[in-house]
């Protein structure tokens, strides 16, 4: 053999290792990372081979799958009973767009890929198993009663039980129904277009994902800090509060909605009844931007809420330095301070629960084809917020606000009802309309309990008649209703 030939002979073996050992590269390291990769399309259409698993609400599931017409990929398509009442819950799944939602974090179980559905002989041929479950904590009665209430007003109301955590309502308005795009076709195209340009966002989880001001619902966090920290050992003690009233390292006089001198040494109960600003604004300087914010996070904010459901972006209280007008004004739930109304609903189930807070959650159970558990979500844990004591107090003055105050909407026959109003400005220069905030608590003298929070964006009320206890606590009233009266 010449030279020539040895040396191209031995070029062509080199080549030939190469090729080997790019293939076993690949298959033996590469594999499952290109299987598992969400361009591969193999993986979309493995998923809608079969009829998927559900979601399950008091025991009846709420989605379901249906033989997909004239596609030659796609077996099964989701579907959704009452697909807007529970969008907010069940998020979509579609042949074309992402999976949100519990659609989407439980993808897998749903499909059946997940391995903890597969048995041994299952996982030697990777085949698919039978799809699970997923069981949530919705009430349909909850959820259905602040749907019904929030026609004709955009907004989002999210309901918890706080002895529990359980999540009882999610609700948005606008909403949409998930079954429009779940197909591949041009009817789904065409939905989703639709729903993306629509100003009202009803994809826009607001009631979990859209943090804004929360207005003077945000006091309960301003009293809570106050009280427990010292400043005050009553809520029945005057505050020595001025009315009129400059905020701190301004000019500027800061109004409440009762006129001047109509918050002047008020008690801290009339300060929270007449929601005066010029008291939780000067407790909030007092107190600093470190014991506020300390306050803030016991209550969640700065942390996402794993409920699970997925809530970022999350509420948050400002960890940059402030200065004095700055602080005093994230008191009355302004400046930087952002919050979702299930934010909201966990600062007042802390308040209602004792000052405990149980973590919320959507989901009970997650189950296999057969029933038995892969997670259970029943024992979630707990952290006390602050002392009975100081729970005790702000309940008592959530109280006069529904019994005397801007609260009376909310009202329960045969309930003990506390609630906090709010109006949040927003805008530049306070252009746009103000959010109209109500949280409150329900309870009966059996025990049962339930907290409420709702926003409203926008409905057709005059911009001078906006206001929570007008717009939000009548929503809160029947979403309360509707679990204690069950």
């Amino acid at each position: 053999m010449n030279k020539t030939i040895r040396r191209a002979s031995v070029f062509c073996l080199l080549l030939v290792l190469a090729l080997l050992v790019r293939v076993t590269w690949v298959q033996a390291y590469q594999g499952q990372a290109l299987a598992d990769d969400t361009h591969n399309r193999r993986n979309l259409i493995g998923q809608y081979q079969n009829p998927l698993g559900n979601i399950i609400v008091g025991g009846e599931a709420i989605t379901g799958s249906a033989k997909t017409e004239g596609s030659k990929d796609f077996g099964y398509k989701r579907t959704y009973t009452d697909g807007p009442l529970y969008a907010p819950i069940t998020g979509h799944t579609s042949q074309v767009y992402t999976s949100t939602m519990l659609e989407g974090i439980y993808k897998n179980i749903l499909n059946g890929s997940d391995n903890r559905l597969k048995s041994f002989m299952d996982i030697l041929t990777n085949k698919r198993a039978d799809p699970g479950n997923v069981l949530t904590t919705i009430d349909k009665g909850v959820q259905k009663a602040g749907y019904d209430a929030l026609q004709g007003k955009q907004g989002a109301a999210v309901a918890i039980d706080p002895g529990t955590g359980e999540i009882l309502g999610v609700v948005n308005n606008p909403s949409y129904d998930p079954g429009s795009i779940t197909g591949s076709g041009k009817d789904a195209e065409a939905a989703w277009v639709k729903l993306s340009a629509n100003q009202g966002a009803p994809m826009m989880n607001v009631a979990l994902r859209k943090p804004q001001a929360p207005g003077s619902t945000f006091k309960l966090v301003t009293l809570a800090a106050a009280l427990e920290n010292g400043l005050f050992s009553s809520i029945d003690q005057p505050t020595g509060i001025p009315d009129p009233y400059t905020i701190p390292g301004t000019t500027t006089v800061l109004k409440s909605e009762v006129p001047t001198p109509g918050c002047n040494n008020v008690t801290l109960r009339d300060g929270l009844k007449k929601s005066c600003n010029n008291v939780f604004a000067e407790l909030a300087y007092r107190l600093g931007q470190d014991k506020m914010r300390d306050m803030a996070e016991k209550f969640g904010f700065n942390t996402d809420a794993k409920i699970p459901i997925g809530t970022t972006p999350t509420s948050k209280y400002p960890s940059k330095k402030m200065s004095k007008d700055q602080v005093a004004q994230t008191g009355i739930g302004q400046f930087d301070v952002q919050a979702t109304p299930l934010q909201m609903a966990m600062v007042t189930a802390a308040i209602e629960n004792g000052g405990k807070l149980v973590a919320p959650h959507v989901v009970s159970e997650v189950t296999d084809s057969g029933g038995n558990v892969l997670e259970s979500f029943k024992d979630p844990k707990s952290q006390q917020v602050m002392s009975e004591k100081t729970a005790s107090m702000i309940r008592d003055a959530m109280k006069t606000v529904v019994s005397d105050g801007g609260g009376k909407p909310a009202q329960v026959s045969g309930a003990e009802v506390g609630g906090k109003t709010g109006t949040a400005q927003r805008g530049v220069n306070n252009s746009l309309a103000p959010l109209a905030w109500f949280t409150s608590y329900g309870k009966t003298s059996g025990g049962k309990q339930i907290v409420v929070a709702v926003v409203i964006e926008n409905s057709d009320t005059d911009r001078s008649e906006i206001g929570g206890g007008k717009l939000a606590a009548p929503v809160a009233q029947k979403m309360m209703e509707a679990w204690l009266k069950k």
